[in-house]
């Protein structure tokens, strides 16, 4: 209403050119003033998708210390869709000063707030991260870390984890290669999206556990599409220990997932040979 009113006013003030009957002058707001003034006000809104676009803007403005405090505030707010709107504009903030309340987001009783909590700890290189996308991909917790079990029983739900991949899937899925068949996927109600990304993301977790999941992953998933991430994944980790075991993968069937194996293994091998000569890791 308060929005509205200021527009109906502005219109008068141009309408009289910017001048009250009478001769008094009046002077328009700047663009900035009120330009926050209308983002202020649909962070205000009493309708959840308002809110949830106005926190979602606040990610374009990293130079503005008010962008990192109003989505701090809305990562509490009642609304699943804002708090996950606002997990993720602290994540593209690059808000360090976020990562104990992102923590302790990953608590939350909605999935979608987790897993948006989970990637903006990720850009943010906090290892809390890697718990819970280990949970995704093994569907069991590591070492004590990762989802509640409450949480882990409905990522165990095909169903429900399909619906989750279409509605939030495409967040999940910032690696190029996968992006076609991964959606082509979601939309054919399959969760291996989700784990798919989840693999992809391990990539940088230096928990020896992690890459043992990854191999796992690798050689057996019911998923072809969670294979290949995982072998993408291994890739990126760059350890030749890998090497034997993949090997197993040199006779499967599936030929994508034969070709990215040999791909990977002849990568690692060239990072072993660099490494026993002392030269660095590319």
């Amino acid at each position: 209403m308060a929005s509205s009113f200021r527009i109906s006013a502005l219109l008068l003030l141009l309408t009289f050119g910017a001048e009250f009957p009478g001769g008094a002058e009046v002077k328009l707001p700047d663009p900035a003033t009120e330009a926050w003034t209308v983002l202020q006000a649909g962070l205000e809104e009493l309708r959840p998708n308002h809110r949830t676009e106005a926190v979602k803007a606040l990610s374009l403005m990293s130079d503005d210390p008010r962008s990192a405090r109003y989505a701090l505030r809305a990562l509490r707010d009642e609304h699943k869709n804002v708090r996950a709107a606002a997990a993720g504009t602290l994540g593209q903030l690059r808000a360090r000063g976020a990562v104990p309340a992102l923590r302790q987001a990953l608590s939350d009783t909605e999935i979608s707030v987790v897993l948006a909590a989970a990637q903006a700890l990720w850009l943010l290189k906090d290892k809390s991260a890697y718990g819970v996308y280990y949970s995704i991909l093994m569907g069991d917790k590591k070492s004590g870390e990762g989802l509640l079990q409450g949480q882990l029983d409905r990522l165990k739900d095909p169903k429900q984890m399909a619906e989750l991949g279409v509605q939030e899937g495409l967040g999940f899925l910032p690696f190029g290669g996968m992006g076609y068949e991964a959606i082509r996927q979601l939309h054919g109600h399959d969760e291996s999206p989700v784990r798919a990304a989840a693999a992809r993301f391990l990539a940088l977790d230096p928990d020896s556990i992690s890459e043992d999941a990854l191999v796992q992953s690798a050689l057996a998933d019911k998923s072809e599409l969670v294979r290949l991430a995982s072998l993408d994944a291994l890739a990126q980790r760059g350890d030749p220990k890998c090497i034997e075991r993949l090997e197993k993968n040199l006779w499967e069937d599936k030929s994508a997932v034969r070709y990215r194996t040999a791909a990977v293994i002849l990568h690692l091998t060239k990072i072993g040979a660099r490494k026993s000569r002392g030269q660095p890791s590319r």
